[in-house]
């Protein structure tokens, strides 16, 4: 796979999983967006590689807070907070 197809792949899951953000949608979408257009013109392959690794790492991040907040939310509606 070329690493152009997997900016692109990797984008396409930011913005998808930027739809529930907590902070809002339209914020993640435009931070997200900037930061895409901000490393544009990178043409080292190990930059690359790295912005990569990086994305990977924040859709990896957003796993982890909804499932959190998933967590959170099933233990509000069976548990009594004390």
């Amino acid at each position: 796979m070329s690493q152009r197809s997997r900016v692109i792949e990797v984008y396409k899951k930011l913005q998808y999983m930027g739809k529930e953000y907590p902070g809002g949608a339209e914020k993640f979408r435009t931070r997200c967006h900037a930061a895409f257009s901000k490393n544009a013109n990178e043409t080292d392959p190990q930059k690359i590689e790295e912005l990569i690794k990086r994305g990977e790492f924040v859709i990896d991040e957003l796993k982890a807070l909804y499932s959190l907040r998933k967590y959170r939310a099933m233990k509000k509606r069976y548990y009594e907070d004390s």
